[in-house]
Parts: structure tokens; C-alpha cells; sequence
């Protein structure tokens, strides 16, 4: 589900305000007349995925409506270098205040897509899915989520509000497996699923006994990852974690696992280079 504009609107917002100050502009507001008109383009300037295209037009109309926006390549779409992403027209001033909120959310988030996508492609010929995790940037965590599903993967929970995942300081304080099952189980609506983390085939089989419906897999060999799913044998969905890369993924989904999650998709992917760049009038 894409994040809907009232809940958008504030993210960008606040990032307006953040460049934006006390006094706006004052380079742009010193040097170019205030009814200057501006035609410019975003391009990509290296190959990757889009994200966050929409929110990129949000921070330009946000700091003036008369911004005329045009998206050309949307969320999701395979872009090569030198391939225009949006067009935008208007007030010089507008343009130029808003562009480095548009572009520091456009890169960051295709940059996430990027990543999310290499690592698909390199599982295709598998049926596991990419998944993300929390580790994202606070108050970005949406957007971010949203960058992810652009980029051809699938979502992890939202917050800690929405699955349970006991990991592996839950069963350090609650006593074990077990015990933190059987009061997760007790605790757990009828929608609520129940995830635990294990590092062994023996907490495996635990997890198993104990009726959990997930089981995350942590830092797990591929071979003992092949194991695991055999022993599973469909009672329970099969994450694998734990510092995978694009290296690695292959024999990750080779195992037969179900989700590969990836905290390096929201925290470390590397933006992808956009630029905008002002137009001829009438170009």
C-alpha cells in the first residue's frame, strides 16, 4: 500500500521547513528575479529503479502549487542512465527551493529500489521473496517500506505493533522457547501472527513443538538453512537473516527458504544519482 498523501504531506513538510529555515532562499532570492519562470528536468544519471517519485513532486508543489509537475517514470520503473524521471515548470524560486528535498527523498528511496531489485533478480530462479526489516531511517519508515515493494520485494511488519517477533533477548528474559511461545500464544489475537528467531536446529524443533508460525532462521550456512526447511516441511513459514548480499543470496534462496530478509535494503543501500537540471525556455 503506497503512503497516501495526508500522510505523506507532513514528511515532506518537515523536510521543507528543515532547508527552507528561518529565511528561505536567500541565494536564489538574491540572484534571480522574483517572476523568473524555469523549465527544468530530472534524469537519472546512472542506471537503477524509481522510488519515490510522487513525493518528489509533492516537495515542489508543496512550496508552490503553481509548480507544474510531470511524472515520466513512476515508482517501479527500470530507468537507464540519461532517462527523464520528471519535468517540472514554474517559479524559478519554487523550483530551486524545493529541489533538494525532491532529490534527497528521490535518490534515497531509488536507491532502495535499486538494491531491492538486484537482489530479486538474483533470486529468480527460486521462489523466495525479498523482504525488509525496521532498520530503517526514523520517520522515513513508510516511504522507505513503500521503496522496498517498487523495488520488487515484500514488506516485514510495519512496527512492533502489527506481528510478534520473539527474538533472541525475548527468550533470554522470558526463560526460553518455551515459555515465550506459550505466553505469546496465550496473548495473540486470532490475527496476530507469531514469529520466533532461532540459531540452531534444536531451538528449531522447540520452535516447532511450541506451534509458532514463523520461524526466522539467524545466520544460518546455507546448508544448515536446507536442514531447517526440511525439517519445517511446511509447518511454519521459513525466514532466513543475517548479512546477506548480493554475493550470498543465491545460496540463501537455494535452501528453499520462504522470505529473505535484508536490513541493509533500507539502512545502507546507496542512492541513486539524479539530477535536475534547468531547461531552455520553451525546450
Amino acid at each position: 500500500m503506497a503512503l497516501t498523501q495526508p500522510g505523506l504531506e507532513p514528511l515532506i513538510r518537515a523536510a521543507l521547513a528543515e532547508d527552507l529555515g528561518r529565511a528561505g532562499d536567500i541565494t536564489s532570492n538574491a540572484v534571480i528575479p522574483a517572476d523568473t519562470p524555469m523549465e527544468g528536468v530530472v534524469r537519472s544519471r546512472e542506471a537503477g529503479r524509481i522510488a519515490g517519485a510522487e513525493a518528489a513532486a509533492l516537495a515542489f508543489n508543496l512550496v508552490d502549487g503553481a509548480v507544474n509537475v510531470g511524472v515520466a517514470q513512476p515508482d517501479g520503473a527500470r530507468v537507464e542512465a540519461g532517462t527523464t524521471v520528471l519535468s517540472v515548470d514554474g517559479p524559478a524560486h519554487a523550483i530551486l527551493a524545493a529541489e533538494r528535498v525532491a532529490l534527497n527523498l528521490l535518490c534515497h528511496l531509488s536507491g532502495i529500489a535499486t538494491a531491492t531489485a538486484a537482489l530479486v533478480d538474483a533470486v529468480a530462479d527460486w521462489p523466495a521473496r525479498i523482504a525488509c526489516t525496521r532498520k530503517t531511517t526514523p520517520g522515513l519508515r513508510s516511504l522507505e517500506k513503500q521503496a522496498v515493494r517498487a523495488g520488487g520485494g515484500v514488506n516485514h511488519r510495519f512496527g512492533l505493533d502489527d506481528a510478534m517477533l520473539i527474538k533472541d533477548n525475548h527468550i533470554a528474559v522470558a526463560g526460553g522457547i518455551a515459555p515465550a511461545l506459550a505466553r505469546a500464544r496465550a496473548a495473540a489475537g486470532h490475527l496476530v501472527k507469531i514469529e520466533i528467531e532461532v540459531d540452531t536446529l534444536d531451538q528449531l524443533d522447540e520452535a516447532l513443538a511450541g506451534g509458532a508460525d514463523a520461524v526466522l532462521l539467524d545466520n544460518m550456512d546455507p546448508a544448515t538453512l536446507a536442514a531447517a526447511v526440511r525439517r519445517v516441511d511446511g509447518r511454519a513459514v521459513t525466514e532466513a537473516s543475517g548479512r546477506v548480499s548480493r554475493d550470498t543470496v543465491a545460496a540463501v534462496a537455494a535452501s528453499g527458504v520462504d522470505i529473505i530478509s535484508v536490513g541493509a535494503l533500507t539502512h545502507s543501500a546507496p542512492i541513486l544519482d539524479l539530477g535536475l537540471d534547468a531547461e531552455p525556455a520553451g525546450a
